[in-house]
């Protein structure tokens, strides 16, 4: 940075910044990190969101007001970057020289500006209403631009006559600007033309909500109110979303299985050519032309392995993944910003141990932990969010594919299928993903937040962690046999309930013929006992259940006595005093939720392998052919 900045303005100060009561960031900082900082974050956000505006045409935004005088105000704020930059120019004229770093800043800021102008305009005409990715640009300007608004009113206030005067104007220029663009920024665009908000008497405010209502679910509070105030009624309620509407998800699985249907077929189809084209073996040919017999053919069928068979978990991957992997995206970043208060809390005790310390530090700390812990909640619940609209997708999806399929399979299919089993998959079954999709992501962020866990806790209490570790290690061949177990209860408890169900609607179909013999007691003996064998297998269940579940939420309390006595006994100069025990348990208590939650992911995802199978199984059936239906009209006049 000496190059850009020059000997005269060095980068960083510790007195001026650090050990003062009064700091401030030195004028290179400024004018580098902090006007590079937002312009950095726009120029890689760009080339993405671009793709993803140019997939995703939600249609034409007239230009507004409202636009115009955002459009007005990023083109004043170009202006104003080239105005420092020219001066900079002028004044290299009149013998003044500047560092490189006064050249640089105003460039890259103007160019950025002009980008910012450039999405503006590409985004009305896409249809966005609110643009989040502007949104955060210009409150990350705002917040960058705050120290050097500090530092030139200091400035202002201890110096006689202010020695640069085009540049402190222009500079305040430039944060007027950009905290209007902000505020400019919280309010929504008109919806584009033909949109069908406009022709839906009730729409859901979600989808015309802006980038702060979206994060804050300020669209809900409405409802919420009105709730409140009064029972909510049907008509109370919001249409549903179109993207959520079955008329969407339904085809859009649907489309995902014939593909993967057709990769089925075509590979069994070549692997049966491959077996008529073979040649047989020197000397065994008995017929004319070298081509395999008919009981040749017939052995190497019976040898043929079981032909490939369409994966069900691919077309639900397909066609709802990409949904689901934003959702991922925030949880990654939810269980990042998780392990920083526990950093800031080990920074705030240290300070209370300083006598000489700034006072403002303590104040820095407490409000970094507080936006910490709020920026980790709102996050949070934006994968909730995505999580839960992902399960109501499936959900949606499979019980529309399942019925589909019931009313085209073939009748040899219908004497395997009873009508019971298929009410369990469209109910049962499909409900299973659905309950698997909002925990889903835990199966790789439990492991992930386990071993940041520990890492912080070996820095923090070293080798002593080990214990704890050994202790988890020993609890895992529990929770696998555990999920086996499960797994095999599952399909016990699945084909029972399925010949309950079966039992019951043959008993409604025979009702009369039931009646008449008085074979009520018979058949409700045998409704019972199918009943009670499903009973007994629940009750295993549950006890497997609470086997995991008192062994998984007695692991953190567990690892941490282990930890802490193995910390103290080993050693005596290992003093367990308040900053290693208050960090320890705070990351020990992050530590907990991973432990409870894995045990009940794998179980789920236990649940919803048996239910996966099912449903593949039900959709594999032979379908009637659809041109051997008769569409004639017979009605006659």
């Amino acid at each position: 940075m000496e190059r850009l900045c020059g000997p005269k303005l060095p980068f960083w100060v510790a007195n001026q910044t650090l050990h003062t009561d009064s700091p401030d960031l030195p004028e290179c900082f400024q004018l580098s990190v902090l006007s590079w900082l937002p312009c950095v974050y726009l120029w890689l956000a760009c080339p993405p969101y671009l793709f993803y505006l140019q997939r995703n045409n939600k249609g034409y935004i007239m230009m507004s007001i409202l636009n115009r005088v955002k459009t007005v105000f990023g083109l004043v704020l170009w202006i104003v970057c080239w105005t420092d930059l020219f001066g900079t120019f002028h004044e290299l004229q009149q013998g003044d020289t500047k560092p490189p770093i006064y050249f640089v800043t105003p460039l890259v800021v103007g160019m950025t500006m002009l980008l910012a102008l450039f999405l503006i305009q590409f985004e009305r005409l896409r249809g966005v209403q609110s643009s989040g990715i502007l949104f955060i640009f210009w409150f990350l300007s705002v917040m960058c631009a705050i120290v050097p608004f500090r530092s030139k009113i200091l400035q202002a206030k201890y110096q006689s006559e202010i020695s640069d005067k085009l540049r402190f104007t222009t500079f305040y220029f430039y944060f007027s600007l950009i905290v209007a663009e902000l505020i400019l920024s919280c309010f929504n665009e008109k919806p584009p033309l033909f949109s069908n908000i406009d022709t839906d008497p009730n729409p859901c405010p979600q989808s015309t909500a802006g980038f702060l209502s979206t994060m804050t679910f300020w669209w809900f509070t409405s409802m919420a109110i009105k709730g409140y105030k009064n029972p909510l009624e049907a008509k109370d309620l919001w249409s549903l979303n179109k993207r959520d509407s079955s008329e969407v998800v339904v085809p859009k699985l649907l489309r995902e299985w014939e593909v993967e249907q057709a990769k089925a077929h075509s590979a069994e189809d070549q692997s049966t050519q491959a077996l008529y084209s073979k040649p047989p073996p020197a000397g065994e040919s008995n017929h004319v032309g070298g081509e395999s017999s008919p009981e040749e053919v017939e052995v190497l069928l019976s040898k043929q392995k079981d032909p490939k068979k369409p994966s069900f978990l691919r077309s639900l991957i397909k066609a709802f993944g990409p949904y689901f992997l934003i959702g991922s995206a925030f949880k990654l970043l939810q269980d990042l910003i998780t392990f920083v208060n526990p950093q800031l809390l080990k920074l705030l005790i240290s300070f209370t141990k300083q006598k000489g310390a700034p006072t403002w530090w303590g104040y820095a700390l407490a409000f970094l932990m507080f936006f910490a812990a709020f920026l980790q909640t709102l996050i949070l619940h934006q994968h909730f969010q995505y999580c839960f609209v992902t399960g109501m997708r499936l959900r949606t999806s499979i019980i529309g594919a399942i019925y589909r399929k019931s009313l085209i399979i073939t009748n040899a299919a219908k004497r395997t299928t009873t009508v019971g089993e298929i009410v369990n998959l469209m109910s049962v079954d499909a409900q299973r993903f659905m309950d698997l999709t909002t925990f889903l992501n835990m199966l790789w962020s439990a492991p992930l937040q386990i071993i940041l866990a520990l890492y912080f806790l070996w820095q923090n209490l070293g080798p002593s962690v080990l214990a704890g570790v050994a202790v988890m290690i020993l609890l895992i061949p529990l929770n696998a046999a555990i999920a086996v177990k499960t797994r095999a209860y599952q399909v016990e408890q699945m084909q029972y309930k399925d010949a309950r169900i079966k039992l019951m609607n043959e008993i409604l179909n025979g009702i009369k013929v039931l009646k008449l013999y008085a074979w009520e007691s018979s058949f409700k003996d045998k409704v019972l006992e199918i009943r009670q064998n499903e009973l007994n297998v629940l009750r295993k269940t549950a006890y497997l259940g609470a086997l995991s579940t008192v062994a998984w939420t007695s692991a953190p309390f567990l690892v941490a006595l282990t930890t802490f006595a193995v910390y103290v006994t080993v050693d005596k100069n290992n003093i367990l005093d308040a900053e290693k025990a208050f960090v320890s348990l705070s990351l020990f208590n992050i530590l907990r939720f991973p432990l409870n939650m894995l045990p009940q992911v794998i179980s789920c995802i236990v649940q919803a392998s048996v239910s996966l199978k099912r449903i593949q199984d039900f959709l594999s059936h032979d379908e009637l052919d659809p041109e051997s239906v008769d569409r004639t009209n017979t009605a006659t006049v």
